[in-house]
């Protein structure tokens, strides 16, 4: 079995979970500029062990995007042949507003990253845009959704969402109630 392929050690196991979490809180607050070296030292290892797991800044990076994306996108694909294609809709779309209100610095870090970490995050984005399309159109054929909605449509009242609540001006929002809008606006018949 090559090494990379091989389960970690229980330690390595519970270095790299430290990494990770340490890097979430680095790169929440002090951006992309954050060295490696003073992860490390966060995470009280030395900077050989997180080399080992993550060679590249890219790599812990990237590591990080997959942690917070890779759940949402599972529940979307768990979703994609749901009874109520309406109500999936809905589940995936509460969630992805609700993660990424919680997470708004992981999206300012994406937005800055560079194009290595840029083409993995747009590939994972992409399936989540899929997905998200695939439960719209199964949505709009049961009559739940209007049917005059794009995906492209969808994701751009999504973004204008999520900008605007992260501005600091709209501060106090309710990241429900805006998606509750949304999601009547949605509705066939809205």
């Amino acid at each position: 079995m090559p090494p990379e392929n091989r389960p970690l050690r229980a330690d390595a196991r519970r270095n790299r979970d430290r990494l990770l979490e340490v890097a979430r809180e680095a790169f929440a607050a002090d951006g992309l500029s954050v060295s490696l070296d003073e992860i490390a030292r966060r995470a009280g290892v030395g900077p050989g062990t997180l080399y080992r797991h993550f060679p590249t800044k890219e790599g812990l990076f990237e590591a990080v995007v997959h942690e917070r994306l890779d759940p949402l996108l599972s529940e979307a694909h768990a979703l994609r042949d749901a009874d109520d294609p309406g109500a999936a809709l809905f589940t995936v779309l509460d969630r992805l507003v609700t993660d990424a209100v919680t997470k708004a610095d992981l999206i300012d870090a994406i937005a800055h990253a560079g194009a290595e970490v840029q083409a993995t995050v747009d590939a994972t984005s992409a399936d989540l845009h899929r997905t998200l399309g695939h439960l719209l159109t199964r949505a709009q054929s049961a009559g739940t959704i209007r049917t005059d909605i794009t995906i492209t449509d969808l994701m751009a009242l999504v973004s204008g969402i999520l900008l605007a609540l992260r501005h600091r001006a709209n501060a106090g929002a309710n990241p429900r109630l805006a998606l509750a809008v949304l999601c009547d606006g949605l509705r066939a018949g809205a």
